[in-house]
C-alpha cells in the first residue's frame, strides 16, 4: 500500500447478487482496486430487505472475498440505494451574504445546505442526497461555482432525493449485522452515472438507464448537473419471469435461456434456430425456435423502455437529451438491448461500462452490471464520498484481526439468541 493513500470500500446490494469492492485511491486520484467480491442475493426484492439475516450473510460473504484478495481489514463503507420508495424534487433557496467584502465562501454554501435541510417533508422519508443544479448570485444564474465570487444574494436550485425511513434502517441493520458501517448512502443510478458517464456528456445532455434484476433506475444530466432521477420497478427479475411462466419452466433454466439465447428485439437475432427446453415432472423435452423466446423478452423489454420514455416526457427533459443514453446494470447485457431502445426512445444509444480505472483488479469490474460499485467508490455528488476514508488501512494477520474478532463476537451473540 503506498504511502499517502487512501483506502475506499462500496457495498452494492442487487436483488440478484451483492458486489462488494475495495480500492485503493493514490495522491492522484486515480483508483486501484484492491479487492471485490460478489454474493447471490437471496434476501432482498426491488432493492428493499425482505430478510435482514439472509442479507448479512450476503454482504458478510461478499466483503470477506474482497477483503481476503485485497489484503486489508474495512469497517466503513459506501452503500447503494434503490427501490421504488425512492423520489426526487426540485427546491430553490437563499441566503443573504452579510460579510463585509460581499464575498462568497464555502460557509455560505453550507448554509444553503443547512436551510433545505429544514423543509417540510414527510415523516416516513429522509433526504438521501442534496445536489445543487445552478446557482445565482443577485439573480445572475449560469452559475457553476460561487465560491470567491462577490454579491448580496445567493440562490440555488437543489435537486433533493427522499428515501424511505424504514427501507434505509432495514439496511442499515443488515450492513451492521455483518460487522460493517455505513460512511454514506448513495442512490445507485448517481453512482453508476459516475462511473460510466463523461463530463462531456453530462454537459450536453443525457439519460443513464441502470437495469437491474429487480429495479431499473434513471438519471437525466444536463449542464453538468444531475435533472431528474426515477426508480421504475421493471427490470431483469421481470424478464425471466415471464419466460419461466410462458414456457412453463423452472426459474433457473429461464435465467439461462434469457442469458444464452434471448434477445431483446428479433431485428438483432443473428440466425434463428431450435433450441430444447428441458421437461419438468410428466413433460418431456420440448424445442421452441429462438424467435418465440425473442418474442416474449421483447413485450416486456419494450414495456421497460416506454415507460422510461414517458418519464423523461413527463419530466420535460426528452428533448434536452442530445448525447443520446447509456444503458449500464446486468440487464443491458442482453442481446439487442441497444437496438431496441434505440428504436423506442429515438435517441442514440450505448452501452456504459466503468472508466478510469487503474491498475489492480480493475479488469474484473469493467463490465456494465458493476457500474454501481464501481461508482460507489467515487466522489458522488450530494454526499460524504468525496471526503470519504476508510478508519482501517492496515495489513491483515490472518484470524486475529479487528474486524474478525468483531465479527466472531457478532456471531457468537446472534447463535446464543
Amino acid at each position: 500500500m503506498k504511502k499517502n493513500s487512501k483506502i475506499i470500500a462500496g457495498l452494492d446490494l442487487g436483488t440478484t447478487k451483492v458486489c462488494a469492492v475495495i480500492a485503493e485511491e493514490l495522491d492522484n486520484g486515480v483508483l486501484d482496486i484492491l479487492g471485490f467480491g460478489v454474493a447471490p442475493s437471496v434476501g432482498l426484492n426491488k432493492g428493499l430487505v425482505a430478510n435482514i439475516g439472509k442479507t448479512a450473510e450476503a454482504i458478510k460473504e461478499a466483503m470477506e472475498i474482497a477483503s481476503n484478495r485485497a489484503g486489508v481489514s474495512i469497517s466503513v463503507v459506501n452503500v447503494g440505494v434503490a427501490g421504488e420508495h425512492i423520489t426526487s424534487m426540485r427546491h430553490r433557496n437563499y441566503v443573504t451574504i452579510s460579510n463585509e467584502d460581499k464575498e462568497i465562501t464555502k460557509e455560505d454554501l453550507d448554509r444553503l445546505i443547512a436551510d433545505v435541510r429544514t423543509i417540510r417533508i414527510p415523516s416516513d422519508r429522509q433526504i438521501l442526497h442534496i445536489i445543487p443544479e445552478e446557482f445565482s448570485i443577485d439573480h445572475q444564474g449560469g452559475i457553476e461555482n460561487p465560491i470567491g465570487m462577490s454579491g448580496s444574494r445567493l440562490e440555488a436550485t437543489n435537486h433533493i432525493v427522499l428515501a424511505s425511513v424504514p427501507a434505509l434502517m432495514n439496511i442499515k441493520k443488515s450492513v451492521e449485522r455483518a460487522g460493517l458501517t455505513i460512511q454514506d448512502y448513495v442512490l445507485q443510478p448517481i453512482a453508476s452515472s459516475s462511473s460510466v458517464l463523461e463530463e462531456n456528456e453530462k454537459d450536453l445532455g443525457i439519460a443513464l438507464i441502470d437495469i437491474g434484476g429487480g429495479t431499473t433506475d434513471i438519471a437525466i444530466f444536463h449542464n453538468k448537473a444531475i435533472k431528474h432521477t426515477k426508480v421504475i420497478g421493471i427490470a431483469g427479475n421481470q424478464v425471466t419471469n415471464d419466460v419461466r411462466e410462458s414456457l412453463g419452466v423452472v426459474s433457473a433454466q429461464a435465467e439461462l435461456l434469457k442469458r444464452d439465447y434471448g434477445y431483446a428485439t428479433e431485428n438483432a437475432i443473428i440466425k434463428d434456430e431450435d433450441i430444447l427446453i428441458k421437461g419438468v415432472g410428466a413433460r418431456g423435452n420440448t424445442k421452441i425456435p429462438i424467435t418465440l423466446l425473442t418474442q416474449i423478452i421483447s413485450l416486456r423489454m419494450r414495456e421497460l423502455f416506454t415507460l422510461v420514455d414517458n418519464e423523461m416526457r413527463n419530466a420535460g427533459y426528452k428533448h434536452k437529451i442530445k448525447a443520446g443514453v447509456v444503458l449500464t446494470g446486468g440487464g443491458s447485457l442482453l442481446k439487442g438491448c441497444t437496438e431496441l431502445a434505440q428504436e423506442v426512445l429515438g435517441l442514440p444509444v450505448r452501452i456504459g461500462v466503468p472508466q478510469s480505472l487503474g491498475a489492480g483488479l480493475s479488469n474484473e469490474i469493467e463490465s456494465p452490471e458493476f457500474a454501481t460499485v464501481a461508482g460507489l467508490i467515487r466522489g458522488i455528488p450530494g454526499g460524504k464520498s468525496s471526503e470519504y476514508q476508510s478508519l482501517i488501512k492496515t495489513k491483515k494477520k490472518k484470524g486475529n484481526t479487528p474486524i474478525s474478532k468483531f465479527v466472531k463476537r457478532v456471531k457468537d451473540i446472534f447463535d446464543e439468541l
